[in-house]
Protein backbone atom coordinates (compact mmCIF):
# COMPACT_ATOMS: atom_id res chain seq x y z
CA UNK A 1 0.00 0.00 0.00
CA UNK A 2 2.80 2.41 0.85
CA UNK A 3 4.53 1.55 -2.43
CA UNK A 4 1.31 2.23 -4.33
CA UNK A 5 0.93 5.62 -2.63
CA UNK A 6 4.53 6.43 -3.46
CA UNK A 7 4.02 5.64 -7.15
CA UNK A 8 0.78 7.58 -7.29
CA UNK A 9 2.37 10.61 -5.67
CA UNK A 10 5.33 10.49 -8.04
CA UNK A 11 3.07 9.96 -11.03
CA UNK A 12 0.89 12.86 -10.01
CA UNK A 13 3.83 15.18 -9.58
CA UNK A 14 5.56 14.29 -12.85
CA UNK A 15 2.83 13.41 -15.33
CA UNK A 16 -0.42 15.12 -14.35
CA UNK A 17 -1.52 18.57 -15.39
CA UNK A 18 -0.36 19.83 -18.76
CA UNK A 19 1.60 16.66 -19.59
CA UNK A 20 -1.52 14.49 -19.99
CA UNK A 21 -3.15 17.29 -21.92
CA UNK A 22 -1.20 16.33 -25.06
CA UNK A 23 -3.33 13.17 -25.33
CA UNK A 24 -6.36 15.25 -26.30
CA UNK A 25 -4.76 15.84 -29.70
CA UNK A 26 -4.09 12.13 -30.38
CA UNK A 27 -6.33 10.19 -32.77
CA UNK A 28 -6.08 6.39 -32.65
CA UNK A 29 -6.65 4.09 -35.63
CA UNK A 30 -9.65 1.73 -35.42
CA UNK A 31 -10.91 0.49 -38.79
CA UNK A 32 -14.17 -1.27 -39.61
CA UNK A 33 -12.12 -4.29 -40.66
CA UNK A 34 -10.45 -4.41 -37.25
CA UNK A 35 -13.83 -4.26 -35.52
CA UNK A 36 -15.15 -7.09 -37.70
CA UNK A 37 -12.10 -9.22 -36.89
CA UNK A 38 -12.58 -8.53 -33.17
CA UNK A 39 -16.22 -9.62 -33.38
CA UNK A 40 -15.27 -12.82 -35.21
CA UNK A 41 -12.58 -13.55 -32.62
CA UNK A 42 -14.97 -13.12 -29.70
CA UNK A 43 -17.59 -15.31 -31.39
CA UNK A 44 -15.00 -18.04 -31.99
CA UNK A 45 -13.91 -17.87 -28.36
CA UNK A 46 -17.50 -18.14 -27.13
CA UNK A 47 -18.13 -21.16 -29.35
CA UNK A 48 -15.11 -22.88 -27.79
CA UNK A 49 -16.28 -22.00 -24.29
CA UNK A 50 -19.76 -23.41 -25.03
CA UNK A 51 -18.30 -26.83 -25.84
CA UNK A 52 -17.58 -27.35 -22.13
CA UNK A 53 -20.70 -25.75 -20.65
CA UNK A 54 -23.00 -28.03 -18.69
CA UNK A 55 -26.52 -26.69 -19.35
CA UNK A 56 -27.83 -28.27 -16.16
CA UNK A 57 -25.55 -26.03 -14.10
CA UNK A 58 -27.50 -22.95 -15.17
CA UNK A 59 -30.29 -24.16 -12.90
CA UNK A 60 -27.99 -23.71 -9.89
CA UNK A 61 -27.31 -20.10 -10.95
CA UNK A 62 -31.05 -19.38 -11.05
CA UNK A 63 -31.90 -21.24 -7.83
CA UNK A 64 -29.02 -19.61 -5.92
CA UNK A 65 -28.74 -16.06 -7.30
CA UNK A 66 -26.41 -14.70 -4.60
CA UNK A 67 -23.23 -14.85 -6.78
CA UNK A 68 -25.05 -13.03 -9.60
CA UNK A 69 -26.19 -10.28 -7.22
CA UNK A 70 -22.68 -9.93 -5.78
CA UNK A 71 -21.20 -9.75 -9.27
CA UNK A 72 -23.62 -7.03 -10.39
CA UNK A 73 -23.00 -5.02 -7.22
CA UNK A 74 -19.28 -5.21 -7.93
CA UNK A 75 -19.65 -4.09 -11.54
CA UNK A 76 -22.21 -1.31 -11.31
CA UNK A 77 -21.95 0.02 -7.76
CA UNK A 78 -18.51 -0.66 -6.32
CA UNK A 79 -16.16 -0.35 -9.32
CA UNK A 80 -17.39 3.04 -10.64
CA UNK A 81 -17.33 4.44 -7.08
CA UNK A 82 -13.79 3.17 -6.41
CA UNK A 83 -12.61 4.57 -9.75
CA UNK A 84 -14.12 7.97 -8.94
CA UNK A 85 -12.31 8.00 -5.57
CA UNK A 86 -9.06 7.16 -7.39
CA UNK A 87 -9.69 10.00 -9.85
CA UNK A 88 -10.28 12.43 -6.97
CA UNK A 89 -7.05 11.25 -5.36
CA UNK A 90 -4.74 11.74 -8.35
CA UNK A 91 -6.66 14.56 -10.17
CA UNK A 92 -5.77 13.76 -13.81
CA UNK A 93 -6.77 15.95 -16.75
CA UNK A 94 -10.51 15.93 -17.56
CA UNK A 95 -10.37 13.68 -20.64
CA UNK A 96 -8.21 11.08 -18.87
CA UNK A 97 -10.49 11.16 -15.82
CA UNK A 98 -13.56 10.65 -18.02
CA UNK A 99 -11.85 7.77 -19.79
CA UNK A 100 -11.21 6.05 -16.47
CA UNK A 101 -14.81 6.62 -15.33
CA UNK A 102 -16.29 5.43 -18.63
CA UNK A 103 -14.28 2.18 -18.67
CA UNK A 104 -15.25 1.48 -15.05
CA UNK A 105 -18.92 2.13 -15.91
CA UNK A 106 -18.92 -0.39 -18.77
CA UNK A 107 -20.00 -4.01 -18.19
CA UNK A 108 -17.61 -6.94 -18.20
CA UNK A 109 -16.32 -8.01 -21.61
CA UNK A 110 -17.07 -11.33 -23.34
CA UNK A 111 -13.44 -12.39 -22.95
CA UNK A 112 -14.19 -12.79 -19.22
CA UNK A 113 -16.14 -15.96 -20.10
CA UNK A 114 -13.08 -17.42 -21.78
CA UNK A 115 -10.77 -16.42 -18.92
CA UNK A 116 -13.18 -17.92 -16.37
CA UNK A 117 -13.08 -21.12 -18.39
CA UNK A 118 -9.28 -21.06 -18.28
CA UNK A 119 -9.35 -20.38 -14.52
CA UNK A 120 -11.68 -23.36 -13.92
CA UNK A 121 -14.24 -21.00 -12.46
CA UNK A 122 -18.02 -20.99 -12.84
CA UNK A 123 -18.48 -20.44 -16.58
CA UNK A 124 -22.27 -20.53 -16.30
CA UNK A 125 -22.14 -17.74 -13.71
CA UNK A 126 -19.77 -15.76 -15.92
CA UNK A 127 -22.04 -16.07 -18.95
CA UNK A 128 -25.10 -15.11 -16.90
CA UNK A 129 -23.34 -12.12 -15.33
CA UNK A 130 -22.01 -10.97 -18.68
CA UNK A 131 -25.42 -11.19 -20.36
CA UNK A 132 -27.31 -9.39 -17.56
CA UNK A 133 -24.61 -6.74 -17.09
CA UNK A 134 -24.52 -6.02 -20.83
CA UNK A 135 -28.29 -5.60 -21.00
CA UNK A 136 -28.28 -3.34 -17.93
CA UNK A 137 -25.56 -1.28 -19.61
CA UNK A 138 -28.25 0.41 -21.70
CA UNK A 139 -29.35 2.27 -18.56
CA UNK A 140 -26.49 2.02 -16.07
CA UNK A 141 -23.53 3.05 -18.25
CA UNK A 142 -25.03 6.49 -19.03
CA UNK A 143 -26.23 6.84 -15.44
CA UNK A 144 -22.89 6.02 -13.78
CA UNK A 145 -20.85 8.00 -16.29
CA UNK A 146 -23.00 11.12 -16.06
CA UNK A 147 -23.21 10.94 -12.26
CA UNK A 148 -19.49 10.55 -11.53
CA UNK A 149 -18.35 12.62 -14.51
CA UNK A 150 -20.37 15.60 -13.32
CA UNK A 151 -19.00 15.20 -9.80
CA UNK A 152 -15.51 15.77 -11.21
CA UNK A 153 -15.66 19.55 -11.51
CA UNK A 154 -12.76 19.87 -13.92
CA UNK A 155 -14.59 17.74 -16.51
CA UNK A 156 -18.03 19.33 -16.46
CA UNK A 157 -17.38 21.42 -19.55
CA UNK A 158 -16.95 18.33 -21.77
CA UNK A 159 -19.66 16.09 -20.29
CA UNK A 160 -22.37 15.19 -22.80
CA UNK A 161 -25.32 12.79 -22.39
CA UNK A 162 -24.64 9.24 -23.58
CA UNK A 163 -27.38 7.44 -25.49
CA UNK A 164 -27.03 3.70 -26.12
CA UNK A 165 -29.27 2.09 -28.73
CA UNK A 166 -31.05 -0.64 -26.77
CA UNK A 167 -32.01 -2.67 -29.86
CA UNK A 168 -28.46 -2.48 -31.20
CA UNK A 169 -27.16 -3.60 -27.80
CA UNK A 170 -29.51 -6.61 -27.84
CA UNK A 171 -28.40 -7.57 -31.34
CA UNK A 172 -24.75 -7.25 -30.36
CA UNK A 173 -25.23 -9.40 -27.26
CA UNK A 174 -27.01 -12.06 -29.29
CA UNK A 175 -24.47 -12.18 -32.12
CA UNK A 176 -21.35 -12.13 -29.95
CA UNK A 177 -22.60 -14.04 -26.91
CA UNK A 178 -25.94 -15.77 -27.48
CA UNK A 179 -25.55 -17.26 -30.96
CA UNK A 180 -22.05 -18.78 -30.46
CA UNK A 181 -23.16 -20.21 -27.11
CA UNK A 182 -26.28 -21.76 -28.64
CA UNK A 183 -24.35 -23.23 -31.56
CA UNK A 184 -21.55 -24.53 -29.33
CA UNK A 185 -23.97 -26.06 -26.83
CA UNK A 186 -26.01 -27.74 -29.60
CA UNK A 187 -22.84 -29.03 -31.20
CA UNK A 188 -21.65 -30.51 -27.89
CA UNK A 189 -25.08 -32.10 -27.32
CA UNK A 190 -25.34 -33.54 -30.84
CA UNK A 191 -21.71 -34.64 -31.19
CA UNK A 192 -20.41 -35.17 -27.62
CA UNK A 193 -17.41 -37.31 -28.58
CA UNK A 194 -16.23 -34.88 -31.27
CA UNK A 195 -16.83 -31.88 -28.98
CA UNK A 196 -14.66 -33.46 -26.29
CA UNK A 197 -11.97 -34.16 -28.87
CA UNK A 198 -11.80 -30.62 -30.27
CA UNK A 199 -12.21 -28.68 -26.99
CA UNK A 200 -8.48 -28.47 -26.26
CA UNK A 201 -7.47 -27.50 -29.85
CA UNK A 202 -10.22 -24.88 -29.85
CA UNK A 203 -8.79 -23.42 -26.66
CA UNK A 204 -5.35 -23.15 -28.28
CA UNK A 205 -6.74 -21.70 -31.51
CA UNK A 206 -8.77 -19.13 -29.58
CA UNK A 207 -5.68 -17.96 -27.72
CA UNK A 208 -3.63 -17.68 -30.90
CA UNK A 209 -6.36 -15.76 -32.74
CA UNK A 210 -6.91 -13.43 -29.81
CA UNK A 211 -3.21 -12.70 -29.46
CA UNK A 212 -3.20 -12.00 -33.19
CA UNK A 213 -5.91 -9.42 -32.66
CA UNK A 214 -3.94 -7.77 -29.86
CA UNK A 215 -0.83 -7.56 -32.05
CA UNK A 216 -2.83 -6.18 -34.98
CA UNK A 217 -4.44 -3.51 -32.81
CA UNK A 218 -1.05 -2.61 -31.35
CA UNK A 219 0.71 -2.43 -34.71
CA UNK A 220 -1.95 -0.10 -36.13
CA UNK A 221 -1.20 2.39 -33.36
CA UNK A 222 2.44 1.55 -32.66
CA UNK A 223 3.76 5.08 -33.13
CA UNK A 224 1.18 6.45 -30.68
CA UNK A 225 1.96 3.61 -28.31
CA UNK A 226 5.67 4.37 -28.21
CA UNK A 227 5.15 8.11 -27.91
CA UNK A 228 2.46 8.30 -25.23
CA UNK A 229 2.19 5.00 -23.36
CA UNK A 230 4.42 6.20 -20.54
CA UNK A 231 1.81 8.83 -19.67
CA UNK A 232 -0.99 6.41 -18.79
CA UNK A 233 0.59 2.98 -18.28
CA UNK A 234 0.91 3.31 -14.50
CA UNK A 235 -2.53 4.89 -14.22
CA UNK A 236 -4.24 1.99 -16.00
CA UNK A 237 -2.15 -0.51 -14.03
CA UNK A 238 -3.23 0.96 -10.69
CA UNK A 239 -6.91 1.30 -11.68
CA UNK A 240 -7.06 -2.28 -12.98
CA UNK A 241 -5.27 -3.68 -9.93
CA UNK A 242 -7.66 -1.88 -7.57
CA UNK A 243 -10.84 -3.07 -9.31
CA UNK A 244 -9.57 -6.66 -9.53
CA UNK A 245 -8.67 -6.67 -5.83
CA UNK A 246 -12.00 -5.05 -4.92
CA UNK A 247 -13.96 -7.70 -6.79
CA UNK A 248 -11.96 -10.45 -5.14
CA UNK A 249 -12.40 -9.03 -1.63
CA UNK A 250 -16.15 -8.48 -2.13
CA UNK A 251 -16.57 -12.08 -3.30
CA UNK A 252 -14.53 -13.37 -0.35
CA UNK A 253 -16.47 -11.20 2.12
CA UNK A 254 -19.72 -12.58 0.67
CA UNK A 255 -18.49 -16.09 1.55
CA UNK A 256 -18.91 -17.47 -1.95
CA UNK A 257 -17.44 -20.74 -3.16
CA UNK A 258 -13.99 -20.66 -4.71
CA UNK A 259 -15.15 -21.13 -8.29
CA UNK A 260 -17.54 -18.17 -7.87
CA UNK A 261 -14.79 -16.05 -6.29
CA UNK A 262 -12.62 -16.75 -9.33
CA UNK A 263 -15.44 -15.73 -11.65
CA UNK A 264 -16.34 -12.46 -9.93
CA UNK A 265 -12.67 -11.48 -9.63
CA UNK A 266 -12.19 -11.93 -13.36
CA UNK A 267 -15.50 -10.26 -14.23
CA UNK A 268 -14.44 -7.25 -12.11
CA UNK A 269 -11.14 -6.83 -13.93
CA UNK A 270 -12.36 -7.38 -17.50
CA UNK A 271 -14.38 -4.46 -18.86
CA UNK A 272 -15.96 -3.98 -22.26
CA UNK A 273 -13.48 -1.40 -23.45
CA UNK A 274 -14.78 -1.96 -26.97
CA UNK A 275 -18.10 -0.41 -25.91
CA UNK A 276 -16.18 2.45 -24.34
CA UNK A 277 -14.28 3.05 -27.60
CA UNK A 278 -17.50 2.97 -29.64
CA UNK A 279 -18.92 5.71 -27.40
CA UNK A 280 -15.69 7.70 -27.41
CA UNK A 281 -15.40 7.68 -31.21
CA UNK A 282 -19.05 8.62 -31.70
CA UNK A 283 -18.91 12.06 -33.39
CA UNK A 284 -22.03 13.11 -31.49
CA UNK A 285 -20.43 12.32 -28.14
CA UNK A 286 -16.68 12.76 -27.74
CA UNK A 287 -15.45 12.49 -31.34
CA UNK A 288 -12.37 10.46 -30.41
CA UNK A 289 -11.21 12.66 -27.51
CA UNK A 290 -7.57 11.63 -27.14
CA UNK A 291 -7.25 11.15 -23.38
CA UNK A 292 -10.42 9.05 -23.20
CA UNK A 293 -9.50 7.01 -26.27
CA UNK A 294 -6.00 6.23 -25.07
CA UNK A 295 -7.20 5.09 -21.65
CA UNK A 296 -9.87 2.80 -23.16
CA UNK A 297 -7.53 1.45 -25.85
CA UNK A 298 -4.74 0.57 -23.43
CA UNK A 299 -7.29 -0.89 -21.00
CA UNK A 300 -8.40 -3.19 -23.82
CA UNK A 301 -4.89 -4.60 -24.10
CA UNK A 302 -3.80 -4.50 -20.47
CA UNK A 303 -6.84 -6.19 -18.92
CA UNK A 304 -6.34 -9.18 -21.24
CA UNK A 305 -2.70 -9.53 -20.19
CA UNK A 306 -3.66 -9.32 -16.51
CA UNK A 307 -6.68 -11.56 -17.04
CA UNK A 308 -4.56 -14.30 -18.60
CA UNK A 309 -2.18 -14.13 -15.64
CA UNK A 310 -5.01 -14.29 -13.10
CA UNK A 311 -6.70 -17.14 -14.99
CA UNK A 312 -3.46 -19.14 -15.05
CA UNK A 313 -2.96 -18.58 -11.31
CA UNK A 314 -6.55 -19.48 -10.45
CA UNK A 315 -6.41 -22.61 -12.62
CA UNK A 316 -3.94 -24.05 -10.10
CA UNK A 317 -6.24 -23.30 -7.15
CA UNK A 318 -8.86 -25.99 -6.49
Amino acid sequence: MLLCKFFLFGYKRKSMGNTLGVLDGVRLNFSEGGLLFMNFTLALIMFGVALEIDVHKFKAVIVKPKPVIVGLIAQYLMLPLITFLLVMLIRPTPSVALGMILVASCPSGNIANFLTWMAKGNVELSVTLNAIATLLAVFLVPLNFSFYGNLYNEAQHIIVPISIDGWQMLKTVFLLLGLPLILGTLFAWRFPALAKKITKPMKTISLIVFFGFILAALSANFSHFLRYIHLIILLVFVQNAIVVLSGYLLARASKLELNNIKTITIESGIHNSGLALVLIFNPKLFNGLGGMAFIAAWWGIWHIIVGLGIAHYFSKKQ
